[in-house]
């Protein structure tokens, strides 16, 4: 039965293919893309993708069936884990100015199997978004004509009461995301035009509804006779703020365009930062004003602002708020579409995916294969699903790509970085130059073996060390952590900080509830995992990290990506059990395809140098130590840098 069973160094090799890592090309400027984008377009682009369905329907959603007025309070909470999860997303796209956003990022820095389920997921991500969106301007423009076009098709067409399908077929919906994919398709300037006439109606639309709605205010909506503004308690606060990132989710199309930006090292953390700052303030200011013109459990959750001008008597003003949200959701299906295609595309350029989605259009210089079959998927689903099921199911994608893209930040950060040594010149030998100590940049030669010997000895008090080596103020009560390979002990140390958010963040929302843990035990193990957080990141912070850099660096690592880890894997639990069971079923989907073609097909597959058969002779020496004997066998005026010629020995012998 043993013959049955896979060797150790099979099973090796098989875990360092699902973990390794990508390899960067010398020049990561060049590009088969158009590099047309400026800070502007790349704002407005990340303006649009976040200022859609989220501000016009999400709103009411949330502020009736689960926080109530307190949807200010989940905003201002899932505006500030998206800005720490948008800080990363800055300082990868402004290192790594390649498509593909977070499934890049991840390949680059942790390994090549979670690149590829977290590129799975953004793939879901994007695909329900615009299926999404797609349904909500299909319901506002159907508010409009006063509900006729769905009252056409219940009855003509027909209905059905299935779980998490719509109860009718959105014919309009399917439609709309046609004519966005056929836009599209023309490429990268189009787009970028019809975003920036969208997104300026957009913003001219909501500063009218700030206006009016802060005139037709009412403070009593927020009064206890009408529930007051919490009235589902902090756990409804919590539940709707993992919804509620729904919202801001937009900013990942900025990094999704990095190859196409003209100066992605200035313009993509400008343009994440301008964006999401005025998203979060739009998002909260617009729930003050929609909670305060009408009581919150009388919304309309399908078109909640444009309901609330109609009930207080300006027809008008609800038919404008509800034109200039068709104009808004327009800008989301654009930024969807506009970056789903791209990251099919990274990975089929890398072999994980099918290799006919990484074909470019000559004229167009899009994916235009990518572009089609995904804009008709996406249709598809926009006609047969229920838009609460699929935001539900968006959200959980979201946070696990948001908590990958922080745990890379850490690994990233305190990994060495890959410089190539200087090659010398034409028939001459290299001269080493004296200097304090080795650097990313100046790297020592050494003439002989015995050199290399004494690195062993070398002072570990130099003040210069490399990025994941131990601090010199530690090393006197950690020197057991000096014998691991710099950055090994960082990435063991990210790992059990990922376990112990999850342990901590299980007991914070089912140890009360699901579990009924006595008092006592429930309090032992906040403590325990919670220690656990708190060593892990110290432990990190304990190492030596990259020096600063030209590009942007977001600051407080390893707190601020711990932070968003953190507050990512507790909204990711607060979602329900049945979101969780799709996300099971679709990544097993994911590991069929990876293990059935991305990993035979992977371009760092083809990289690998095929396994040889390699002999090896050894000199014995009799006596004395290894040292002295190199030194006296090893030819003065040969400038070897190693080991005597073998088999110049086995004459000797």
């Amino acid at each position: 039965m043993a013959r049955w069973l896979p060797r150790s160094t099979d099973v090796t090799r098989f875990c360092q293919k699902l973990n390794r890592v990508k390899t960067l090309e010398d020049d990561m400027m060049e590009t088969s893309f158009n590099r047309c984008l400026s800070t502007i377009d790349l704002t407005l682009l990340g303006i649009g993708g976040m200022v859609g369905s989220g501000l016009y329907v999400l709103t009411g959603t949330v502020a009736k069936e689960i926080a109530g007025p307190a949807v200010i309070v989940s905003f201002i909470i899932a505006g500030f884990a998206s800005l720490l999860a948008a800080l990363c997303y800055a300082e990868f796209g402004a290192r790594v100015p390649k498509t593909g956003s977070a499934y890049m990022f991840t390949y680059v820095s942790v390994g090549e199997i979670w690149a590829f389920l977290i590129g799975w997921n953004v793939l879901l991500e994007y695909m329900i978004g615009g299926a999404a969106v797609a349904r909500a301007w299909s319901g506002y423009l159907d508010s409009i004509f006063n509900h006729k076009i769905k009252n056409f098709t219940e009855t003509h067409v027909g209905t059905w009461q299935v779980p998490f399908l719509a109860r009718y077929p959105d014919f309009l919906a399917a439609a709309i995301l046609l004519v966005a994919t056929a836009f599209i398709s023309f490429g990268a300037k189009v787009s970028s035009w019809l975003n920036h006439v969208f997104s300026a109606i957009s913003m001219g639309v909501i500063l009218f509804i700030l206006i009016m709605g802060f005139i037709l205010a009412q403070p009593k909506n927020w009064s206890a006779q009408e529930g007051g503004f919490a009235p589902y308690g902090l756990s409804g606060i919590m539940a709707g703020t993992a919804t509620c990132f729904y919202a801001f989710v937009g900013f990942d199309v900025i990094a999704a365009s990095s190859e196409e930006a003209r100066n992605p090292q200035r313009a993509v953390p400008r343009a994440i930062a301008f964006s999401l700052g005025l998203a979060t303030g739009a998002y909260i200011l617009v729930s003050v004003v929609l909670t305060l013109m009408v009581p919150w459990h009388t919304l309309d959750p399908d078109s909640a602002l444009a309901d609330a001008f109609y009930r207080r008597g300006y027809a008008w003003a609800g038919f404008l708020v509800a034109t200039g949200s068709i104009c808004a959701m327009n800008t989301v299906l654009l930024s969807n579409l506009f970056s789903l295609p791209r990251i099919v595309y990274a990975m089929a350029e890398d072999g994980l995916f099918f290799q006919v989605f990484s074909q470019v259009h000559p004229r167009t210089q899009v994916p235009v294969v990518g572009i089609v079959v995904f804009g008709l998927l996406m249709a598809l689903l926009a006609l047969v699903f229920d838009l609460e099921a699929l935001v539900q199911f968006l959200s959980i994608g979201t946070l696990l790509a948001y908590t990958f893209v922080a745990a890379s930040i850490i690994v990233l950060r305190f990994q060495q970085q890959k410089v190539d040594a200087p090659a010398p010149a034409a028939g001459g030998r290299p001269s080493p130059e004296p200097h304090e100590g080795p650097s990313a940049g100046d790297l020592k030669e050494y003439e002989s073996f015995s050199d290399k010997l004494q690195l062993v000895d070398r002072d570990k008090s130099k003040e210069h060390r490399e990025p994941g080596q131990l601090k010199a103020a530690f090393e006197p009560y950690l020197e057991f952590l000096s014998d691991f390979y710099p950055g090994e002990v960082v990435t063991v140390a990210v790992v059990t900080l990922m376990v112990s958010a999850i342990c901590l963040c299980s007991i914070l929302v089912f140890g009360n509830t699901h579990l009924h843990l006595p008092t006592w035990s429930y309090s032992l193990l906040l403590v325990l995992f919670s220690l656990g957080f708190l060593l892990s990141l110290l432990l990190i912070w304990a190492h030596e990290q990259q020096r600063s850099t030209q590009t942007f660096q977001i600051p407080l690592v390893p707190l601020s990506p711990a932070l968003s880890i953190f507050l990512n894997i507790y909204l990711m639990l607060k979602l329900s059990y049945m979101t969780w069971l799709r996300f099971a079923v679709w990544l097993l989907l994911g590991l069929l395809v990876y293990f059935g073609y991305g990993i035979w097909h992977s371009k760092e597959n083809l990289r690998e140098p095929r396994p040889q058969r390699v002999s090896a002779r050894y000199v014995v020496f009799p006596s004395g130590s290894l040292e002295e004997r190199v030194q006296a066998v090893q030819p003065s005026s040969q400038p070897a840098a190693g080991l005597p010629d073998t088999d110049t020995e086995d004459g000797k012998r």
